[in-house]
């Protein structure tokens, strides 16, 4: 049985090679949305990070999605890619504001994505964790970092990331930080590493590790072999798990989503009785 705590996804939903392995032939661009969060349980959306859109186009997207579908906003660049981030409140306010609300319950956690430049330099980050608004109307709000420079791999960062109650992304590349170390009561994981020679994109015994990794975090354990900056155990309560498949053989994401969900025991739309 599926953990309905666990959603996996991809980014996005619009790109053309996914009309030739996973979109069926002839599906119209309008109906893409709803094939693709019947097929998976959540979506990461990019569009959000270089765009600003109105309160309608989030109502659209949650008329067109299941019950227990979720989306994850990257938030606008504007408040990340700057040299102050004690100064992003206006941006900040612009992105929370736009009306993401309007997803209702499919709102899920606000990407807050860093630029691989960007050093940690604490009393300008804690400002900006500050300024992070814990509601959008009368949603509440759950917030990632995406924080991409090796400074932030540090006690000093966990530390601040725990006190504001912010979750951190667990990177599986070579091209950014991994560590596992968990900030919030939720887990948000980005896999990064799919290859367009497996037709899965993750070989089946990868799939089967990040399968049992979903359910570990998901009952509140710790994966003993990802790497971590602090020794101090932070295993507890369970939690929500988000993973998705993104970068890599961007093609092959689709397929390695499904075959995780499978292997957690999701069953897409058209397979439910």
């Amino acid at each position: 049985m599926m953990n309905p705590g666990i959603r996996v996804g991809i980014g996005g939903w619009t790109y053309a090679p996914w009309r030739d392995n996973f979109y069926p032939a002839g599906l119209v661009h309008s109906k893409e949305l709803g094939y693709a969060s019947r097929q998976l349980t959540a979506i990461e959306v990019n569009g959000t990070y270089y765009s600003t859109f109105k309160p309608p186009t989030f109502a659209k997207w949650r008329a067109e999605t299941p019950d227990d579908f979720v989306f994850s906003l990257k938030a606008n660049r504007f408040a990340t890619n700057r040299r102050e981030l004690a100064g992003a409140g206006e941006s900040i306010t612009r992105f929370v504001d736009s009306g993401i609300e309007e997803l209702g319950d499919k709102l899920g956690p606000l990407v807050w994505q860093f630029m691989p430049s960007k050093i940690f330099e604490a009393e300008d980050f804690e400002a900006f964790l500050a300024l992070l608004p814990k509601k959008a109307g009368s949603r509440k709000l759950r917030h990632v970092l995406d924080v991409r420079h090796p400074s932030f791999m540090s006690g000093a960062y966990l530390k601040l990331a725990r006190k504001y109650q912010c979750a951190t992304v667990f990177c599986d590349s070579d091209d950014y930080p991994s560590f596992a170390d968990q900030t919030s009561d939720f887990v948000y994981v980005r896999l990064m590493r799919s290859q367009a020679r497996l037709k899965s994109g993750y070989a089946p015994k990868a799939l089967d590790e990040w399968a049992e990794t979903a359910r570990l975090w998901a009952s509140g354990g710790e994966p003993p072999e990802l790497p971590r900056v602090s020794a101090l155990p932070t295993a507890g309560k369970p939690r929500d798990v988000f993973v998705f498949f993104i970068n890599g053989a961007k093609e092959r994401a689709p397929a390695a989503a499904m075959a995780l969900l499978q292997r957690l025991g999701f069953k897409a739309a058209a397979d439910k009785a």
